[in-house]
């Protein structure tokens, strides 16, 4: 498996991306036979060079939505409340969701690319970067978006688009 270089890997979404979107947008448009085995195919594809743990990048970028259910999970896990929880390490956005305060995120830890509370991490984080959530026509902005911060979801596009034709 390939090390993630972020760098480079930054370099190359920039070069890349509005055609990405693009295709994308043209794919959501006139779904070709066949779309989610492809998909299926080619995020096996993606996560056979892809290692989390190498790369982390989202971890270090994004900030996942806190739901109650996160919150009340893991101020339990960490002997906080709730309430101290949220005053410690979130606040709440302008659409009223939960975020972390801080980025990378406060519970990364950057030496091991790991998660200090995986067990207990947010829904969020567990799902990302949901490539299997819905249909991918259906959720085409988070391939979109999210091309930009894991390379397993920029290569499943790239795997598709090898095999659907650019």
């Amino acid at each position: 498996m390939a090390t993630v270089n972020l760098r480079s890997f930054r370099q190359i979404v920039r070069n890349n991306k509005s055609r990405i979107k693009r295709w994308l947008t043209k794919i959501q448009k006139e779904q070709p036979r066949g779309l989610e085995r492809m998909k299926e195919e080619a995020d096996k594809e993606a996560w056979g060079k892809t290692d989390c743990l190498d790369c982390a990048n989202c971890c270090k970028t994004m900030s996942p939505t806190y739901t109650k259910d996160d919150v009340k999970r893991i101020s339990a896990h960490l002997g906080m409340t709730e309430k101290a929880f949220r005053e410690k390490w979130l606040y709440k956005d302008r659409t009223g969701d939960w975020m972390n305060v801080k980025q990378p995120c406060q519970f990364l830890d950057l030496k091991t690319n790991m998660c200090d509370i995986y067990a207990v991490r947010p829904r969020d984080c567990a799902g990302f970067p949901h490539h299997g959530k819905k249909k991918m026509v259906e959720y085409m902005h988070m391939y979109k978006q999210n091309i930009e911060y894991c390379p397993a979801t920029y290569r499943l596009v790239e795997n598709l688009m090898e095999k659907i034709g650019k």
